[in-house]
């Protein structure tokens, strides 16, 4: 970064600097690690030459630690894809049922919005519709943190909620659905680079009024982007500089238009297919009567404790998930 030259390019800079945040952060992590392996072998050393009773449960409780550590990064080294590193991009919305799915919702929002805070990642909401009584029409987030997308891409999909609905005068007992969707933030600020041996550039007389010198010279100008085949031409200017500079706007905004809609068709494919938000699409069920449990469909991992998950306790469905896609 202390080489010349280097802030030249804003946009290639900060992308550089972003990138040398992350394999910091990554490195520290193992570091810490080990660290911490080290000082549990140094304890389990003096435990072994003199057994003391408060030491033997620092020592455990240094082991304890350290297996929480490492398996943290074992999930960590799972997330390989070419998006894990960036944010996500999170959207939920109820499914059929009125005010009960949109407070299924608004209950989910709280679960994903306190998970991220554990982790010490941002949440900033880019969209939110309230429901007409309670609850949430439909909410994106946007969570911010290192590997944000590649453990949310986990909890895309269905979720179903049974419990005694708070809105049933009867007390009886409801079944919700609401679906959440998960993409990764992809941010381009590159500029739109052009080769010089990529275009083809014609002159011709300008045609039409303008005036003496323009019809009189070859001042119009004819460019044409041979990989992707997109033509632009400019007459309006005086001269045939002017017009090139005027045409080669032009062809950076169609250009950058193109690549964007190749970013869409690559989320729509990332989004793939979403199902209906209804019974036996659901990834994950949580009950909170007659029993308490939270059960993850594709990996069977199961959760007693309801609130814990709703309070944002939900790295091992994540884990299993991840282990199980590879």
């Amino acid at each position: 970064m202390a080489e010349p030259g280097f802030w030249d390019d804003q946009s290639a800079a900060q992308n550089t600097v972003k990138e040398i945040s992350m394999l910091k952060r990554a490195i520290e992590a193992w570091t810490s690690v080990f660290r911490q392996y080290e000082d549990a072998e140094a304890l389990s050393e003096l435990v072994d030459e003199e057994p003391d009773e408060g030491m033997q449960a620092e020592l455990e409780d240094s082991v304890e630690k350290l297996e929480t550590a490492v398996s943290a990064l074992e999930l960590s080294a799972l997330l390989d894809g070419e998006y894990d590193s960036h944010n996500a991009i999170l959207s939920i919305h109820p499914g059929a049922g009125g005010t009960e799915s949109q407070d299924w919702a608004s209950m989910l929002l709280r679960m994903y919005t306190r998970w991220a805070d554990s982790r010490g990642y941002t949440v900033e909401t880019l969209d939110y519709q309230p429901g007409d009584e309670a609850g949430i029409k439909s909410v994106t987030l946007l969570i911010s943190g290192m590997n944000a997308y590649g453990y949310l891409r986990a909890e895309k999909g269905v979720h179903r909620l049974v419990r005694i609905s708070p809105f049933d005068a009867s007390g009886r007992r409801h079944t919700s659905f609401s679906s959440v969707d998960v993409l990764p933030e992809i941010t381009d600020e590159e500029t739109i680079e052009i080769r010089p041996d990529d275009l083809r550039i014609d002159t011709y007389r300008a045609s039409g009024a303008g005036g003496q010198h323009v019809n009189k010279t070859d001042s119009a100008i004819r460019i044409t982007h041979i990989p992707t085949g997109i033509v632009v031409q400019c007459q309006s200017e005086r001269s045939q500089h002017a017009n090139r500079e005027a045409a080669m706007k032009i062809l950076r905004a169609r250009l950058a238009e193109r690549r964007e809609q190749e970013r869409q068709a690559r989320l729509m494919e990332l989004k793939g297919e979403q199902g209906e938000i209804a019974w036996g699409n659901q990834i994950r069920s949580y009950v909170f009567c007659p029993y308490t449990l939270v059960k993850d469909h594709r990996t069977n991992v199961e959760i007693g404790n309801v609130e814990a998950v709703m309070d944002g306790m939900i790295d091992p469905f994540i884990e299993a998930y991840l282990k199980m896609k590879k």
